[in-house]
């Protein structure tokens, strides 16, 4: 099952940062310099591309695609801290063979270091802020509304690349891929480690809030996101 699981969790992201480098090119050569237009288009694609691959993955690996929430579910012993360590290292791998792969469809260097700038302490809270929300997205829903949870973190993220002024990366694999494009989606490598920061710190404040604000839960998670394989 482990096997099944990690190729599922790199697949996954590999086709999450296809969609989101994707989109966000397509969208740049359409919009004709209209960021808003270029905004909603990767918005969109990235929403509808995570309820679809939440959809197909998520029974064979819960459907992390992410390893903040991979920490988190092995924080409430969901998982071992040795898969946990597993589906982040094959999330980061997906995610930069995903970059590759939209840059290989629109006929671009297969990686280039990013130049957009996304530094100072608004953006750095943006993404505490949208990573709490995707992980009490997660924990609240799993729990009580599993057969929802893929269109709920679809829908959440959708509205999170708006509402928050980082445009709501909530994720260290995403984050780490999208220094090498050189595109819409990208971020200077300067700027990542102050998210994945925030991203942690989000995360854990979620995972302890849940923790308090729904005590029934069992002292154990026994799926975030979807139920795995057993």
């Amino acid at each position: 099952m482990r096997a099944r699981a990690l190729v599922a969790e790199a697949l996954g992201t590999t086709f999450l940062l296809a969609a989101v480098v994707g989109s966000g090119i397509m969208g740049e050569q359409l919009a004709g310099g209209n960021v808003a237009i270029a905004l909603l288009a990767n918005t969109l694609a990235t929403g509808a591309a995570l309820v679809a691959l939440i959809l197909t993955f998520g029974p064979i690996s819960g459907a992390h695609f992410n390893p903040v929430v991979s920490m988190a579910d092995a924080s409430q012993g969901g998982i071992t801290w040795g898969a946990a360590a597993q589906y982040v290292a094959v999330q980061i791998i997906g995610a930069l063979v995903g970059v590759a792969i939209a840059h290989l469809m629109f006929a671009q260097p297969i990686y280039a270091v990013s130049t957009h700038a996304r530094a100072g302490i608004s953006q750095a809270f943006s993404e505490a802020v949208a990573t709490f929300g995707l992980l009490s997205v997660i924990w609240g829903c799993s729990r009580r509304h599993p057969t929802l949870v893929a269109f709920a973190v679809g829908a959440y993220i959708t509205a999170a690349y708006w509402f928050t002024a980082s445009t709501s990366f909530a994720n260290p694999a995403v984050t780490i891929a999208r220094t090498l494009t050189d595109s819409f989606a990208g971020i200077r490598p300067a700027d990542a480690p102050g998210f994945i920061v925030a991203q942690l710190i989000g995360a854990s404040a979620s995972t302890i809030a849940f923790r308090w604000l729904v005590p029934a839960l069992p002292n154990t998670a026994d799926q975030v996101v979807l139920p795995r394989e057993q």
